[in-house]
């Protein structure tokens, strides 16, 4: 009984399906190490951190706990880590979840966002990558919307927002430890997104 109730479950999780060149799989905590990675390289964080790069200390102890309150395995909410598929190498995540879900969460718009290491800028992965991700996640009837936000100078971020069909929504002030910055809001509805085929 229990075993036929575990394979049930297994069924529920989502999976995301290759694209031409990537593959994907939900992080947990045990991915401290590649999260950590990726956060490293101050121009990866430059528009995240002002360029402060993550210990993996706060990684364990802020950055999962945080991941851990969102993740949903079966309506595919939580970090998608992208590989490359050819030679199965990490690159970067998709994340997923409710808008404003620490504050007030609206689980019919889903925030979508994305953090890729810097050896794979410029070749159309991250757009490739959230595409995919925004299909998959977008199939529940409860899910009319994605968005998306950045600060105003990220103009690589913004572009992969444009590129999935998201459009200006507005402009407003992100506030962190350092003050205030301007950032932008992105959104259309699932009926938006770009097709699937759009990124290749």
């Amino acid at each position: 009984m229990v075993h036929e109730h575990s394979n049930k479950y297994k069924q529920l999780k989502m999976n995301i399906a290759r694209t031409e060149r990537l593959s994907f799989r939900l992080m947990d905590e045990n991915d401290a190490q590649l999260l950590y990675e990726l956060d490293n390289d101050p121009d990866v964080m430059k528009y995240l951190t002002r360029g402060k790069t993550s210990s993996l200390q706060s990684i364990k102890d802020i950055f999962i706990p945080r991941l851990n309150a969102y993740r949903n395995e079966q309506k595919g909410w939580g970090l998608w880590q992208v590989n490359i598929t050819q030679s199965n190498t990490f690159i970067g995540w998709v994340l997923v979840r409710p808008m404003g879900f620490f504050e007030q969460p609206d689980y019919s718009d889903l925030e979508i966002g994305w953090r890729f290491k810097q050896i794979s800028w410029g070749k159309g992965y991250a757009s490739e990558a959230a595409l995919a991700v925004a299909h998959s996640v977008s199939q529940f009837k409860e899910v009319k919307s994605l968005s998306a936000t950045a600060l105003k100078d990220n103009l690589g971020s913004i572009n992969v927002m444009k590129k999935l069909g998201l459009s200006f929504v507005k402009e407003y002030q992100h506030s962190d430890e350092h003050g205030e910055l301007p950032a932008v809001l992105y959104s259309c509805s699932k009926e938006q997104l770009a097709p699937l085929s759009a990124t290749h």
